[in-house]
């Protein structure tokens, strides 16, 4: 009888514990594999919304998985076809020229032309 219930009271005891590890935030191979897929797929759809080509996106994004990235990719076509969403292709913009007003364009801004050694010294 006191065996017994120092065996139930153990496998108890792990079983609370054990339940917990949800609550710390350990993730088991699948919630990994999952949150992969979501990832790939993610980053696919991404790159068909840029317009970039699958290929395109499969060197950009080596650690990826190719059938997730592929999946997203595809996905995201089908909506854009149907929804008849234009792609935004990325561009870089472009430099505006330096404006006369800034801190850095004025005389008075501009750095002393003594060493930071002699300024320190008479401090």
């Amino acid at each position: 009888m006191h065996r017994t219930a120092l065996l139930l009271s153990l496998v108890a005891a792990a079983t609370v514990s054990l339940s917990g590890c949800d609550l710390l935030g350990i993730e088991t191979a699948s919630q990994v594999a999952a949150k992969k897929e979501a990832e790939g797929k993610a980053i696919g759809s991404a790159c068909r919304h840029a317009v970039r080509s699958v290929e395109d996106c499969f060197r950009s994004n080596p650690k990826a998985g190719k059938a997730a990235v592929f999946d997203g990719w595809k996905e995201m076509d089908i909506y854009m076809r149907e929804n008849e969403i234009v792609g935004m292709p990325y561009t870089p913009p472009a430099e505006t020229p330096p404006d006369s007003n800034t801190p850095a364009a004025t005389p008075e801004a501009s750095t002393p032309t003594e060493p930071r050694a002699a300024r320190s010294q008479r401090s």
